[in-house]
């Protein structure tokens, strides 16, 4: 594992330029550009607002902000958007890239951190968005945004090693591919990003445990909506990432040699 790790930091300067490069050429002939990173993820945030603010955002208790619901929903997106991405990227990374694998030589750990790297560029983009219509719908930084890295980190943790033994399943046996497109759209309604826990049923609420996803979109709502420290327990989320990670790493390393003769 070190020394994949060591391989993509002798190859930072490719890893970095790649990442630029892709984010050049998404909106180079783009008349919108870079707007379309935020356009899309806000677009759910209307969408959502308008057809379910009615409902839920009398649920969100302890917050007196009449855009309240509006800004449950651009928290638990913040999430989202860059856990899903990442999944999406790496999941198809290797077969996308099927020609530079053939015809190039360097570390092939450089491609899903080129993924990673700009799906992090792609969220943190949003993120500074978001940093500046909070204070326009009435709600003003305050000392547990400092929780928000970590967040993050923990976020990107989890989606590396989920998307990972995805993408690395993914070249073997591409069925995998469609069925964590269909498994990602179960998992986005399973997870209180659009809605506040206390609407989930009783009985329900007992699966939430098996999701690690769950946590950290309270954490962000805890944060960002409430003002507060994350009131859900974050240890379990990390020993699970660092799990996925560790499972990633080992079938990447093993079946890395093969990937090229599949493709």
């Amino acid at each position: 594992m070190f020394r994949l790790f060591g391989a993509a930091w002798r190859y930072r300067g490719f890893i970095a330029s790649s990442v630029v490069n892709e984010f050049k050429s998404r909106f180079s002939r783009s008349t919108f550009g870079a707007l379309w990173i935020i356009l899309q993820p806000l677009a759910q945030v209307i969408i959502f607002a308008t057809i379910l603010s009615n409902v839920l955002a009398a649920r969100l208790e302890g917050v007196d902000n009449k855009y309240a619901y509006a800004i449950y929903l651009i928290s638990g997106i913040l999430c989202w958007s860059l856990f899903a991405e990442i999944v999406q990227r790496c999941q198809n990374v290797f077969i996308d890239n099927t020609s530079l694998l053939k015809k190039m030589q360097f570390p092939r750990i450089a491609l899903p951190v080129i993924a990673i790297g700009s799906s992090m560029v792609n969220n943190i983009a949003l993120l500074c968005v978001v940093m500046v219509i909070l204070p326009i719908l009435g709600v003003y930084p305050n000392v547990h945004y400092l929780w928000l890295p970590l967040l993050i980190a923990l976020t990107v943790a989890l989606a590396t090693g989920v998307g990972l033994i995805v993408g690395v399943l993914n070249v073997f046996m591409r069925d995998v591919g469609h069925v964590m497109a269909v498994v990602l759209q179960f998992w986005f309604w399973v997870t209180p990003i659009i809605y506040p826990i206390k609407v989930v049923p009783d009985t329900f609420k007992a699966s939430l445990a098996f999701n690690p996803v769950a946590p950290l979109a309270m954490a962000y709502h805890d944060v960002i909506v409430y003002q507060r420290a994350p009131q859900q327990s974050l240890v379990l989320v990390a020993i699970v990432a660092a799990v996925l990670l560790l499972i990633a790493m080992m079938l990447f390393r093993r079946a890395s040699s093969e990937m090229v003769d599949v493709l």
